[in-house]
């Protein structure tokens, strides 16, 4: 059998590139690479067509409240039990996962990087995930994990799932090509996308940075899965509209050759021999699904006369947790946007916050940090530490004529979490660890006049 891969057909969706997707958050889709692979009426018919086997993948209990319960149903050339032999452990030291206490000298404090370092060797996209935060417990199925992917080759024979969370990608230099078991997703800087736990997948490159690599962040969500928040009295419109997040058609791997599938599972790495390819998902229906999503449809709302709102208006897509209001992950962005309001400190107000905030640059420059903090770079400001505009951003704010101005060219995002985000080794001893960060808030002198002159300044 030689190897090719196949894809659906037909779809209502344009093509965007040589790839189609079906609109729509949480939709029931179905897709098809042959005709009639889909039975109608039922499930599990007792022969499937074209020979295919009938494999339900559960994203929920299933007991799960109606709008909660997901699984879709995939039509393969193999059912999974035949996707793994015997395991054996592997070694994947840079990606940790919560509990992960500290393993570290680096004391407590605001802490900021410049970009991780691109490999010097063939490193794909699983071998080069470094984990720079873990939150909560992963057996216990809370919390998160930060980390940034660093990779200049393809998975070709290799092929991953995670047992423990689901996956939000987010590029920032070069474009990844991921096929999942449900399809495949084309992702470049300014989309992300996201693969369900349990999900089987590979990851190419399809458009390399100057130095030949692709780099980004990756949110492990081990908690409730990532749905749109509530608006509120926002109401119907705006933010992250559903009918933007695109889910890939069906498409399947026909390869019959030595491949290899790697696991996640509680923590640890196993990886199994196969002689085929686990992509063999020849039609599907359901909605546990992957999905991509473009950052530049998300539309903002914002203060039109004065004062600066939360930065929860600029929530893409949270993850609940047993609270109600307090998040498990919070995926925000401060995209481009119009900054209007008067008698106004427009840069986000200088705070402390129960939450824990790591916070990344895709391009351009984030409007609180006037140096230091460049695309590929990140931050990190835990759980009641203070955090704000750095000092020349205080004083370009504080004197600037309040007249309508656009943010242009600009994409930063947060993954915020109820839990304490704990540095990893990694993250402690990274040579693009700014030490003298803090020193960015220095330059904020007393400024306090008691006089009645002063009242008036």
């Amino acid at each position: 059998m030689s190897d090719h891969i196949v894809l659906a057909k037909k779809n209502p969706a344009p093509n965007t590139g040589d790839l189609q997707y079906m609109p729509g958050f949480g939709n029931d889709f179905e897709t098809e690479c042959l005709p009639g692979v889909l039975p109608q009426g039922r499930n599990s018919p007792q022969k499937c067509a074209y020979g295919l086997y009938a494999e339900q993948l559960s994203g929920s209990p299933f007991t799960a409240p109606r709008g909660t319960n997901e699984r879709s149903w995939l039509y393969r050339i193999r059912p999974s039990v035949r996707h793994n032999g015997r395991f054996e452990t592997l070694d994947l030291p840079h990606w940790k996962t919560a509990p992960c206490l500290n393993d570290h000298t680096l004391a407590l404090g605001q802490l900021r990087w410049d970009p991780v370092d691109m490999p010097t060797t063939p490193t794909d996209f699983i071998a080069g995930m470094r984990t720079i935060t873990t939150a909560g417990d992963a057996l216990g199925q809370s919390g998160m994990a930060t980390h940034v992917y660093v990779c200049n080759a393809d998975m070709v024979d290799d092929y991953f799932f995670n047992a423990d969370a689901e996956l939000l990608v987010v590029p920032q230099i070069g474009t990844l090509r991921i096929f999942t078991e449900l399809g495949i997703m084309d992702v470049a800087p300014l989309e992300v996308a996201l693969i369900p736990r349990g999900m089987m997948f590979k990851v190419s490159i399809l458009d390399a940075g100057a130095d030949g690599g692709a780099r980004g962040y990756v949110c492990e969500n081990y908690g409730a899965k990532f749905t749109l928040p509530e608006r509120g009295p926002i109401g119907a419109n705006c933010l992250a509209n559903p009918r933007d997040f695109k889910t890939p058609v069906a498409a399947y791997e026909d390869k019959e050759t030595p491949c290899r599938v790697l696991v996640k599972w509680c923590g640890q790495f196993h990886v199994t021999d196969i002689g085929h390819s686990p992509l063999d998902v020849v039609g599907w229906h359901g909605n546990y699904t992957p999905f991509k999503y473009d950052l530049r449809t998300f539309s903002p709302v914002g203060a039109i006369l004065f004062d600066h709102p939360d930065p929860s208006i600029f929530t893409v897509l949270t993850a609940p947790s047993g609270e109600a209001g307090t998040a498990n992950i919070d995926f925000v962005i401060f995209p481009p946007r119009w900054m209007v309001a008067e008698n106004t400190f427009r840069p986000p107000w200088y705070h402390r916050n129960i939450m824990s905030e790591f916070m990344g640059l895709i391009e351009g420059q984030y409007d609180a940090k006037e140096q230091g903090f460049v695309p590929g770079g990140m931050s990190l400001h835990n759980m009641m530490l203070a955090h704000g505009p750095d000092a020349e951003g205080f004083t370009k704010a504080s004197e600037m004529e309040l007249k309508p101005v656009k943010q242009e060219g600009t994409m930063a995002f947060m993954f915020e979490t109820r839990f304490p985000q704990q540095l990893t080794r990694f993250a402690a001893e990274l040579p693009g660890l700014q030490n003298d960060y803090q020193e960015c808030w220095q330059g904020l002198e007393r400024r306090f006049d008691g006089t009645p002159e002063g009242r008036q300044d």
